[in-house]
């Protein structure tokens, strides 16, 4: 078990397992046997209305297995969510009046409940998601970790009547983190004070309905917290299009959360909007690295989770004097992956989350074969048949604007480059328009600090794998086409969703240098229009500016793992 303590005072840290202690590996398989045959149901969760009839209820099934029938869900009726956005409008001034204490006390018991039902959650997650069952015990331990998380936080700094709730907040989800990301959207919402309609996506309604129940038993009234199954296209329309909906938080595609922008845009009061969308991904490895650690962060980074991560690996710049070695090396990891039945403890990778995934992935890949690319994949066993598998795959390509936009999925775009060529491969990644997540591996600090100071994404992994950010201690999000902000799981995330002056408790802020108030202070000295008296009121008021401003900041971020954790708000 991990140390509870780790982030002691402000919260408990989650429990995990020892994935190398036999013992706690065979009870945990005997525990989820209880599990495999479970039926599941899921349906709309609006208060003070009657459970629906199940008849007309969609069977889920098994994305590694189309034979095992999951459960069903019952979706949201078109007229029903005008019913379910009155009822939050109305839930918002009660809940308003639950102290930030009563709320925080709400989401620690969230967590307590979901460490408490965790075994079943798994065997939800494995067959609903396809995940692992090493990746639905992380999923598991980072819902918990962001419910703790905002609750400690909200303690810590909106314990006054320093803030207003924005209202009603509608959280709209993905399939790949269908527990993580979902109660991570829900439970920062809700200890500031906002009544949530939540739209989880139409591929892991179980996995959600399952959540919103222990929400609810965990004393969050059922008029606070609704659930609303469905399409997403209809549903997502109707909900942000609603001039009551004063806050959208979505995790998903570019186009749809321009979408959604578009219909907040229509309102006639300020509605917020925090997006995170997904990008082009790459890690940049010169020939200083170590080939051992490299290619082990290469795997993880691009097919942990059938490279279905918002932050997984889309394309590996590999310096040309190394590349054969690496991709070598490679290919022998990627012939001893185990791929099949994530029940199994034994599998490393699992399937992608249904059909239409599958294809989109297999037909990129046979386009790519029609234009001569070097492709190796992995050996697909018997059973994958059963389900939705892609191999991973590694294909070489000349430039990133070959990917049209993003491939997710286990696949690695692979592009060689000689070592005068790193400053035109910054502006290469840089001029795709995305920027979540990127990677470095190289043994130089000059290196290092070249990529660091030039790629434009939220979260820049140095010298490990760029995936599993931790909440609290690499919190998570894009730039450009890659989202809007606040970082999720980061100490300005529930700033965004409630109406205040009060300015963050960011804890220790370094300086990281002077460039901008530099700049600032040579354009005034340039400007001759004005008096040397005015030039001086100027320069004054700037140099106030300038150290009142996040930019060309850093907050350093505490880890428990040694390594070097902070948030840098590059001007």
């Amino acid at each position: 078990m991990t140390d509870s303590a780790i982030h002691a005072p402000q919260r408990l840290n989650s429990q995990g397992y020892d994935m190398s202690n036999e013992n706690a590996l065979a009870t945990l398989a005997q525990e989820l046997n209880n599990y495999l045959s479970r039926q599941y149901v899921a349906y709309p969760l609006i208060a003070n209305t009657q459970i629906p009839q199940l008849d007309n209820a969609k069977i889920v099934v098994n994305p590694a297995n189309q034979l095992d029938n999951v459960g069903s869900v019952v979706y949201t009726r078109e007229e029903q969510v005008a019913t379910a956005i009155a009822q939050a409008v109305n839930a918002v001034n009660s809940w308003r009046k639950y102290t930030i204490e009563q709320r925080a006390a709400a989401l620690n018991q969230m967590a307590d409940l979901l460490e408490l039902n965790r075994n079943e959650l798994i065997g939800l997650l494995v067959r609903e998601a396809g995940k692992t069952i090493s990746n639905a015990i992380s999923e598991i331990r980072e819902a918990v970790d962001f419910c703790r998380y905002y609750a400690a936080q909200a303690l810590a700094e909106f314990s006054g009547n320093n803030y207003t709730a924005l209202g009603v907040v509608v959280c709209i989800s993905p399939w790949n983190f269908p527990l993580a990301i979902f109660i991570g959207e829900i439970s920062s919402a809700l200890v500031v004070g906002n009544s949530v309609i939540a739209k989880p996506s139409n591929q892991t309604n179980l996995i959600a309905f399952f959540a919103v129940s222990l929400f609810h038993q965990a004393g969050i009234p059922q008029d606070v917290l609704q659930l609303l199954p469905g399409s997403g296209s209809v549903l997502g329309n109707l909900l942000t299009q609603d001039s009551r909906i004063n806050g959208v938080i979505f995790t998903g595609s570019t186009e749809t959360a321009q979408s959604i922008n578009k219909n907040l845009a229509q309102h006639d009061s300020h509605s917020v909007l925090i997006a995170e969308t997904g990008g082009q991904n790459a890690m940049i490895v010169d020939s200083s690295t170590l080939p051992e650690q490299v290619v082990a962060d290469i795997v993880t980074s691009g097919f942990d989770s059938a490279g279905q991560r918002c932050s997984a690996l889309r394309v590996l710049y590999l310096q040309a004097e190394i590349a054969d070695k690496i991709i070598d090396m490679l290919k022998g990891v990627m012939d001893e992956l185990n791929i099949g039945n994530p029940a199994d403890l034994a599998t490393d990778i699992g399937p992608v989350i249904d059909a239409r995934s599958r294809d989109d992935l297999l037909a990129h890949i046979a386009n790519m074969k029609t234009k001569n690319r070097t492709i190796y994949q992995a050996r697909l066993s018997a059973q994958c048949q059963a389900g939705h598998f892609v191999p991973p795959t590694i294909i070489e390509i000349d430039n990133i604007h070959e990917l049209a936009r993003e491939v997710f999925g286990p696949i690695i775009h692979i592009i060689r480059f000689a070592n005068d060529e790193l400053a035109q491969i910054i502006t290469q990644i840089n001029s795709s328009g995305y920027g979540l997540t990127q990677g470095v591996h190289s043994r130089v600090s000059s290196t290092t600090k070249l990529v660091y100071e030039n790629i434009h994404a939220g979260n820049i992994y140095v010298n490990r794998n760029m995936v599993g950010a931790v909440v609290g201690v690499q919190p998570f999000g894009g730039e450009g086409m890659s989202g809007t902000g606040p970082k999720a799981g980061g100490p300005l995330y529930l700033y965004r969703l409630v109406k205040t002056t009060h300015n963050p408790q960011l804890g220790q802020v370094m300086v990281a240098n002077q460039p901008m108030a530099e700049k600032v202070q040579q354009f005034i000295a340039q400007l001759t229009m004005l008096s040397a008296k005015e030039q001086q009121d100027l320069s004054a008021y700037a140099t106030k500016v300038c150290q009142a401003t996040l930019l060309d900041k850093r907050v350093n971020l505490v880890g428990p793992t040694g390594e070097d954790n902070f948030m840098y708000f590059n001007g």
